[in-house]
């Protein structure tokens, strides 16, 4: 017999599910879209960002006497045909997901020793699922992290604070993994609310993060997201060759860095005084900024999807790197025609649910 119990901790939910008397955590973490200012995080500058609850990525963990981690979907090696493999590789890459929550886990006990936080002998197995789009600029790798982190911390009841926890899946993935970020994607996910972010260097220097602020984007404007269905990139080669110029105190970059925070201030207080007329301007010219720093880094693909989008008067511009977008539409025959026109180009439109309610880990 099942018995299932409900634990509310500032609104993330941790379904604990009892069979023959073992406790299984449940926890989630969403997808991310930047609203403004992205790629300057990574780089001192601002950005706002949200995560929404259309797609998540979820982990479950149990007590067992060893430690071990279950593949996922993206885990598996047997195909029906190369062609199968070779389309399993275009969507997920040749990693999977297993080493996200093997990295996870390591970051995770550094952190614990690093604090003096001694951990009880107790072992777990842990699986993971995700639905978020795979490698699309939806943050969908920092998703199973984040909530990978979140149940192990629910299992050795460790608490660690939003602005930390952004740290942490930071490092897993930079530090461990190799894998070129920022920190806007984490922090969005950390906070579970959306999120003014100031990367002020100075204030990282002395705090180890940037200035966070929680905020409110009001359920009367009008969002889409939407990703193609035939295009899975990584972000590496934007960061790395970004971060490259960056270091090299390219003017072009650094005037970017500059632009791409004021588009960030701008923005901000539209959203405070509710003048949504001025927002199609701010996030058209920052997806223009990106194609004049780092064209080469745009796909023919991505930049297709941004025209589509802004042919029917709708504002567009990248979520994160590459594969989706993010723009404001005037009413709903304006959606349906985004639907209908972005459709036949094998792309998916949404209405974001953005997750407004916050929570720890």
């Amino acid at each position: 017999m099942y018995v299932i119990r409900i634990v509310l901790l500032s609104s993330i939910y941790f379904p604990l599910f009892r069979h023959d008397g073992i406790m299984i955590i449940t926890t989630v973490a969403y997808p991310r879209a930047a609203l403004i200012g992205n790629p300057s995080d990574g780089y001192h500058g601002k950005t706002i960002a949200f995560v929404f609850s259309n797609y998540r990525a979820r982990v479950r963990l149990y007590e067992t006497p060893e430690l071990e981690i279950l593949p996922s979907r993206r885990d598996y090696c047997r195909f029906a045909s190369l062609d199968a493999m070779c389309e399993d590789i275009g969507i997920y890459g040749y990693y999977g997901g297993i080493r996200l929550l093997k990295a996870a886990g390591k970051k995770f006990n550094e952190y614990c020793r690093n604090r003096k936080i001694k951990l009880p002998k107790r072992n777990f197995t842990i699986v993971y699922d995700s639905d978020i789009p795979n490698r699309l600029g939806l943050a969908g790798s920092s998703a199973i992290i984040t909530a990978s982190v979140r149940a192990i911390c629910r299992f050795y009841r460790v608490s660690i604070p939003p602005e930390e926890m952004a740290n942490l899946v930071l490092a897993t993935e930079r530090d461990e993994l190799g894998i070129p970020a920022g920190l806007q994607d984490r922090v969005a996910q950390a906070f579970n609310v959306p999120v003014y972010m100031d990367f002020d260097a100075e204030h990282m220097r002395r705090h180890g993060y940037g200035r966070y602020t929680p905020m409110e984007i009001p359920d009367d404007l009008r969002l889409f997201v939407a990703y193609r269905t035939d295009l899975a990139e990584g972000s590496e080669v934007l960061h790395s060759r970004l971060r490259d110029d960056f270091e090299a105190g390219k003017p072009e970059v650094i005037a970017a860095m500059k632009e791409w925070a004021e588009l960030t201030e701008k923005l901000r207080r539209a959203l405070e005084k509710r003048d949504f007329n001025v927002i199609p301007e701010l996030l058209n010219r920052n997806f223009d900024l990106r194609c004049e720093v780092c064209s080469e880094a745009v796909s023919a693909k991505n930049r297709r999807m941004v025209e589509l989008a802004r042919s029917t008067g709708a504002s567009a511009k990248f979520t994160g790197s590459g594969g989706a977008i993010i723009g404001t539409y005037r009413d709903e025959e304006m959606f349906r025609m985004l639907v209908r026109r972005l459709g036949e180009h094998g792309i998916e439109v949404i209405k974001p649910r953005i997750v407004r309610s916050g929570g720890r880990s």
